[in-house]
């Protein structure tokens, strides 16, 4: 079993930054990967960013440029850097763990992740 926290998420204007992070703790699978979705109300979770255990990322469209994901596999903790946030950022952030195909293969459909975190609020207004 694998047991996914999130901390950072919050309130903030638009154009400012925040940086959530994700600790995993529980069984890690080799060659996992993390990453993060985002459910807006009333709309689908979404794909954020992941990284796999190589390092290899893979952003959303409407984060990339603005977005930074890292991992410090030591740690087993992953983090999201949101940068320039916009206030259709604002949505529920959520952590997410799977044991990946290989240490450079992307996993970026939702549905494919059987560990979550409980979600952090990210409200972007002024």
């Amino acid at each position: 079993q694998v047991q996914l926290v999130e901390s950072g998420g919050g309130l903030v204007q638009p154009g400012g930054s925040l940086r959530l992070s994700c600790t995993a703790s529980g069984r890690i699978f080799p060659n996992d990967v993390m990453g993060w979705f985002r459910q807006a109300s009333g709309k689908q979770r979404e794909l954020v960013a992941i990284i796999t255990s190589g390092g290899v990322t893979t952003y959303g469209d409407s984060v990339k440029g603005r977005f930074i994901i890292s991992r410090h596999s030591a740690k087993n903790e992953v983090y999201l850097q949101m940068n320039s946030l916009k206030p259709e950022d604002t949505a529920v952030y959520y952590c997410a763990a799977e044991e990946g195909r290989g240490p450079h293969t992307p996993v970026v459909v939702a549905a494919q992740y059987r560990h979550w975190g409980q979600g952090t609020q990210v409200t972007v207004s002024s």
